[in-house]
């Protein structure tokens, strides 16, 4: 099936021939739909507390934080044009000396186009384009009274402007200061140092970004890293990584053999989101903090997200140290019958399902089984009320080894056809906004290997095309779907106000990005 060069080719990206076969048999056989048993709702999957819990678990995290090493880990490689999407389409077509539009040009379209050019004195990027209009004897206002719209649209977008339409979303401008603009970026930077301080004022964050996009990142950690470290007393320690070429897929034809580029070489395509879990377990410290670089607000709204985000990792850290201490009581050649119950009450507490033989086996046996199910990685997933918004949702579902467990599971994840699960999808009452606290260290202060934990069985596979053919591409197990199936799972109701991505260009006009 390969030629030497073909080989040769695959060991440079370090990935073995066992690695590659196993990729093609997912191809061949597919991926399993997601086997839904029922929507994690209130009270039955998904915790809330009252105000007053909140506050507690609050001081919790203030009182006992500075002790751990943290770290917030934020996916930012992934590019902004599909936030332009409709200004692209709208550049494709001519207008009229009156600024109208073909009618092949759906109204919705033009509506967010018109939207978006009405309302540019809003955006926190306007003087930078500005800036770029006035080298080539352009303005805005120029630009609008003589209804070439096109020209504002390639100054922002393309090499000869802003570039925007090329960048990353960390680097785009987000919100308007007195004064000044900030990125995306530079949103996560603050927010870092409200709620990952370390003891010594260490403030860690890591973004996963592009290759391309590196020496752009650095430019800009330059020009802000010093101003945050005055403005907020914290030294941060801000680190990059991008996704790495072994977690690369090869992709295949329609008959699941291996595609070929016409130089005679193979494709490979980047592994999605999931391969970030690499990245993530290269992070080497006790709490890491998992949030989008589009999820961000301007400061008079920040207070909420430091809120939130202490109270999950507040009750992260309270329940880590019950299972620890339990684990340690656990692990002796013969634990006490009172600890083994007490070690499966909290399992069920934690919503880990138990074998329904359980009580009934040896206690060596309950013991073995315990361990097996608490001495994991532990997640807190912030989730919210579905209010129309995209994203998956918390579900309990049932693996291939017939075990039930809380899990966050795609739309793409679910057979609608298959008999019951549609009415499981319509009856769910939440959506993860990509709000997650891990703890990476067990009972005795080593690190997961957090490879043990992914469930190899999810994925995705979709057709794309290439050079006018047809192929077939594969995605791994996402980082918060099936790259984390097998940590401890648990969920927190958090408000929709801690939930702000900005998908289209437009969404920075939203009264929260304001």
């Amino acid at each position: 099936m390969f030629s030497k060069k073909d080989l040769n080719q695959i060991r440079s990206k370090g990935i073995t021939i066992r690695e590659i076969e196993k990729q093609i048999n997912n191809f061949i056989k597919g991926f399993p739909f997601a086997d839904l048993v029922g929507p994690a709702t209130e009270g039955n999957g998904i915790i809330q507390f009252t105000e007053d819990e909140i506050e507690n678990f609050i001081q919790y995290y203030d009182k006992h934080s500075p002790g751990l090493s943290i770290t917030k880990f934020v996916p930012a490689s992934g590019a902004a044009t599909r936030m332009f999407k409709n200004l692209y389409e709208f550049s494709s077509w001519p207008t009229s000396e009156k600024g109208e539009m073909p009618g092949s040009f759906n109204d919705k379209s033009f509506n967010s186009v018109y939207n978006f050019l009405m309302n540019i004195e809003s955006f926190a990027f306007r003087d930078d384009l500005q800036d770029t209009l006035n080298k080539n004897n352009w303005s805005i206002k120029k630009a609008l009274e003589k209804n070439r719209y096109e020209i504002i649209i390639n100054h922002l977008l393309t090499e000869s402007g802003l570039n925007y339409g090329n960048l990353p979303k960390g680097l785009l401008k987000f919100h308007r200061y007195p004064g000044f603009s900030r990125t995306s970026f530079g949103e996560h930077l603050v927010e870092g140092a409200h709620y990952c301080k370390e003891g010594d004022d260490t403030v860690k964050v890591h973004f996963t970004i592009s290759q391309e996009h590196l020496k752009k990142f650095t430019v800009l950690v330059s020009q802000v890293k010093n101003y945050y470290e005055d403005k907020f007393d914290v030294r941060y320690d801000i680190s990059f990584s991008v996704q790495k070429p072994s977690t690369d897929i090869i992709a295949v034809d329609m008959d699941n053999e291996p595609f070929h580029n016409p130089d005679g070489s193979l494709l490979f395509r980047p592994g999605g989101h999931g391969a970030l879990i690499e990245n993530l377990n290269d992070i080497e410290t006790n709490i890491i903090f998992i949030k989008n670089i589009d999820n961000v607000v301007p400061d008079r709204l920040k207070p909420e997200t430091y809120k939130y985000k202490k109270l999950l990792g507040g009750y992260l850290i309270k329940t880590q140290y019950k299972l620890f201490e339990l684990l340690q009581k656990l692990n002796t050649n013969s634990p006490d019958t009172k600890v083994i119950e007490a070690t499966a009450a909290f399992a069920r507490e934690l919503g880990i399902s138990l074998p329904d033989d359980f009580d009934k086996k040896p206690s060596t046996v309950q013991k073995d089984i315990l361990f097996g199910y608490l001495n994991r990685p532990i997640r807190l997933c912030g989730m919210v009320k579905n209010e129309g918004e995209p994203g998956g949702g918390p579900f309990r579902v049932r693996n291939q080894q017939g075990e039930v467990s809380l899990q966050i599971i795609e739309s793409s994840q679910i057979n609608t056809k298959a008999p019951g699960q549609q009415d499981i999808l319509r009856s769910s009452t939440h959506f993860n906004p990509v709000d997650i606290v891990c703890g990476i260290r067990d009972f005795r202060g080593n690190k997961f290997d957090l490879h043990q934990f992914i469930d190899p069985d999810t994925g995705f596979i979709s057709v794309k095309s290439k050079y006018g053919k047809q192929l077939k591409a594969q995605e791994l197990p996402g980082l918060w779907n099936g790259a984390m199936a097998r940590w401890i799972t648990l969920f927190v109701e958090v408000p929709i106000i801690t939930f702000n991505p900005v998908k289209t260009v437009n969404d920075l006009l939203r009264e929260q990005h304001q």
